[in-house]
């Protein structure tokens, strides 16, 4: 293969006459109007495949009344609250318990067949519905129980 310095440039002679884009004649207007509709056809044909034949994660109805903030936003900035929450904890002392990790076990907590919660070892646990989903490793759970706390019994991690 030739080095990039002897490929012949644009506009170059080369062997049997000169090189011209195919796009020279066309105006400015017709290659972005083109370039637009190219981008169009993608978007159409290809949205319907995405939103019609993607499966949304199976996601178990919490046992609190309310969570406390919007679903969608606890969504989206979880890490962000739990890692709020932590900080406070960890770093400053201040503990409460509206983001709270242990709070959140003890709500969201999925019983298994034998009526107990489920771990998180086990696809039917609530964070594993969408963290599976997104292909994101949750690492909470090597030091937090991942199981509500029980009086008299040991939560399991």
């Amino acid at each position: 293969m030739a080095p990039f310095s002897s490929l012949p440039r644009k506009r170059e002679p080369i062997t049997g006459g000169e090189w011209i884009p195919a796009c020279a004649g066309m105006t400015r207007k017709v290659r972005i109007a083109l370039g637009l509709l190219g981008v169009l056809f993608a978007v159409l044909t290809t949205a319907p495949a995405v939103a019609e034949g993607v499966p949304l994660p199976a996601i178990p109805k919490a046992k609190g009344e309310k969570c406390v903030e919007e679903p969608q936003l606890m969504r989206r900035y979880h890490m962000e609250f739990l890692g709020h929450q932590r900080d406070a904890t960890m770093r400053q002392g201040i503990r409460t318990t509206r983001h709270s990790l242990k709070e959140c076990i003890s709500c969201h907590a999925v019983d298994g067949t034998d009526g107990k919660p489920v771990t998180i070892k086990s696809e039917q646990h609530f964070c594993n519905a969408c963290h599976s989903y997104a292909a994101v490793r949750i690492d909470c759970f090597q030091c937090h129980a991942s199981t509500p706390e029980v009086p008299g019994r040991q939560a399991a991690r």
